[in-house]
């Protein structure tokens, strides 16, 4: 959660609950817990920005080769007055590129309140040059916030491979009603409980013994956007609640 500025390869998997309690011991022989939470287990809240016509939507159902996304993250039980992260999020023939900057969250919200960064020298910073860059993505692309989606996370560091990262991510949730991240995770699931998308993470390539792993339990790698699917199951339900009050008026 530290790093402020890093790139690598993200390769997602969609697997089933039972198969990734089965894939956590194999790992840990050649991987330990990661060092944030307990056993490498932490809650992420994450608002997501879009633009009133969808930019950053389109951008990543269409897999453009260079997309990005604006996202204020928190971790565990965040206070108004605990610190959050914001972060732009690029992705460029693959490679995933993440630019954040630490920002207490009370701060975070009076940023995107004003519109402005002419308040920055009063806020908790990190990094003052990622906000100037937040703040110029935000207002190329109108950007404003749109959805809030939560996850329940268990990590993975290489113990012999400094680079390499494996995530687990389930009991996925989304909502739209309530955008304030410190009330937690709460909303719909957009995953099946019974799934878990996995992520391998790693700065060149895949070790072999991960890649005979995966292929040994039949993990198949699968594009999983947590932003566009929370969308479209979020339009989804207003959709069925604008014909199931149609029907009544009939």
């Amino acid at each position: 959660m530290a790093l402020e500025i890093f790139s690598r390869f993200e390769v997602k998997y969609l697997i089933p609950y039972n198969i990734y309690e089965k894939l956590v011991p194999y790992l840990l022989e050649r991987m330990r817990y990661d060092k944030f939470g307990t056993n490498g287990y932490y809650n992420i809240v994450s608002l997501y920005f879009d633009s009133p016509d969808k930019k950053i939507y389109y951008e990543t159902r269409n897999k453009l080769r260079f997309r990005q996304k604006l996202r204020l993250r928190v971790y565990e039980d965040a206070t108004i007055e605990g610190p959050a992260f914001l972060e732009v999020k690029q992705k460029y023939n693959n490679v995933v590129n993440k630019r954040r900057t630490k920002i207490k969250l009370s701060d975070a919200y009076h940023y995107l309140q004003s519109g402005t960064t002419d308040f920055m020298e009063g806020y908790d910073l990190s990094n003052p040059q990622i906000l100037k860059e937040v703040h110029s993505f935000k207002s190329l692309y109108d950007l404003d916030p749109r959805i809030i989606v939560s996850y329940d996370r268990q990590a993975f560091h290489g113990l012999y491979e400094e680079d390499l990262r494996v995530t687990f991510d389930f009991n996925l949730m989304c909502r739209d009603d309530n955008l304030r991240v410190e009330d937690g995770p709460q909303g719909k699931h957009f995953v099946d409980p019974n799934l878990v998308i996995m992520e391998v993470k790693v700065t060149h390539s895949v070790p072999l013994w991960l890649t005979r792993l995966l292929s040994e339990f039949e993990c198949k790698k699968q594009s999983v956007s947590k932003f566009c699917t929370s969308i479209d199951l979020m339009e989804e339900a207003r959709r069925d609640a604008v014909t199931l009050r149609e029907k009544v008026i009939i």
